[in-house]
């Protein structure tokens, strides 16, 4: 059988790019390295087209057909070098794909340009410091959802018993409004460490930084500009969360359930401590998350 490389209509049309992803999905290495050299020959006549254009003179009166036959050329053209892997970019997309093949955490973490992607369990297996002491940077963000919680459950089990509620739920919104400890608030001064999404209103006195942001209005999804609080260390994010809920009176109704997680979250979103109208559902997908129950298991166990 001819590999889909081999065709030019593997890139050319949306029957092509179908291909592609079926061939993604399958995570076999062969399937990687197709996919790797696709992608390459994909990028290869993007390079030839854009080279090609800002070469030509405006006006040159040339047909369509001339310009069919040199589109089939450079589709040739490209198709011959990602098979001679003379340029090596599918060799490095190849180590992409088979690095991000393991199953994603659960959870709605995710990485992002710029920070490492969370670590294979292997490598979330390694011991990491307890938040007992002096915040280290060095230490955030955390590697993986296991660290994430290992990390946090100190000040977490601080902050929940100032709420009467369980550390678990704290941790789990936590998770979902920072992803994981890696989609903080940050600008080029740094990390905000606002681990719970918390907004810099006119009582805040402290640091505080400007981004754009997602809210929902009416159910539907917006951007807009918004000031968050900015802290020291997650510790101290951790500590304002649980200031912020029992000093605010729209809060009481959720405090009064504080011993029932899904309840305690049903209730913050009931009253207006976000706007994503499927919040408490996130929240409780990340509570009863076999990954996060099992990091939280082997903590208490230790």
């Amino acid at each position: 059988m001819n590999s889909p490389i081999a065709t030019a209509r593997v890139y050319t049309d949306f029957g092509g790019l179908a291909e592609l992803k079926a061939g993604a999905r399958r995570q076999s290495p062969e399937a990687r390295k197709e996919v790797a050299r696709q992608f390459e020959a994909m990028f290869i006549q993007i390079m030839l087209k854009s080279m090609r254009q800002a070469g030509e003179a405006a006006g040159t009166g040339e047909s369509d057909q001339v310009r069919f036959y040199r589109q089939m050329f450079d589709q040739q053209i490209a198709l011959e070098l990602a098979n001679s892997q003379t340029i090596g970019l599918a060799g490095f997309l190849e180590q992409q794909l088979e690095s991000r093949g393991a199953p994603p955490a659960t959870g709605t973490g995710m990485a992002l340009p710029g920070r490492k992607p969370f670590a294979t369990p292997a490598a979330a297996a390694k011991p990491v410091v307890e938040e007992l002491g002096p915040f280290v940077e060095a230490e955030w963000p955390p590697e993986s959802p296991v660290q994430f919680v290992r990390r946090l459950w100190p000040a977490a089990e601080r902050a929940a018993a100032r709420l009467g509620v369980n550390p678990e739920v704290i941790l789990a919104q936590a998770a979902l409004e920072s992803g994981w400890g890696r989609r903080t608030p940050r600008n080029g001064q740094g990390d905000s460490f606002n681990l719970f999404g918390i907004k810099a209103d006119g009582r805040w006195r402290g640091e505080r930084l400007t981004l754009t942001t997602l809210e929902y209005r009416d159910g539907v999804a917006v951007r807009e500009r918004a000031a968050f609080r900015s802290y020291r260390s997650p510790t101290e994010s951790m500590e304002d969360y649980a200031e912020f809920i029992r000093s605010n009176p729209r809060y009481r109704d959720a405090l009064e359930k504080a011993d029932r997680p899904l309840e305690y979250i049903g209730e913050l979103q009931r009253a207006g401590y976000a706007t994503d109208p499927a919040y408490a559902e996130k929240v409780g997908r990340i509570l009863s998350g076999r990954g996060f129950a099992q990091a939280v298991a082997e903590l208490k166990s230790g």
